[in-house]
C-alpha cells in the first residue's frame, strides 16, 4: 500500500485583510515547515481537505472567500489552545 504524501501549508494572518499563504510544500519540505512551526510554538492542525484546497493558492496570496470559514475554524481553535482571543496581540 502506497503511503500518503505529506503536505503542509503555513498561513500568516495579522496585518492584511485575509490569511495569506506564507509557505507550502510536500514531503521533506512539509516536515520542515511543521517542525519549524512546532519549534516556534505555532499551532499545527491536520485537515487534508483544507490543505488540498489551500495548496491551489500561490505563495503570498490571500485565501479566497470560500475558504474563510474553514480557516476561521482553525484560527479560532489555535487562539483557544493558547488561551488568547483574536484581539490579543
Amino acid at each position: 500500500m502506497k503511503r500518503p504524501i505529506k503536505e503542509a501549508i503555513a498561513l500568516e494572518y495579522g496585518q492584511q485583510t485575509a490569511p495569506t499563504i506564507l509557505a507550502k510544500g510536500s514531503e521533506e519540505l512539509a516536515l520542515e515547515i511543521i517542525a519549524e512551526a512546532k519549534k516556534q510554538g505555532i499551532f499545527v492542525a491536520e485537515d487534508a481537505q483544507l490543505v488540498a484546497a489551500l495548496s491551489q493558492i500561490g505563495l503570498s496570496e490571500e485565501i479566497p472567500e470560500e475558504l474563510y470559514h474553514a480557516v476561521a475554524v482553525m484560527l479560532s481553535w489555535a487562539y483557544w489552545m493558547k488561551g488568547l482571543s483574536p484581539r490579543d496581540q
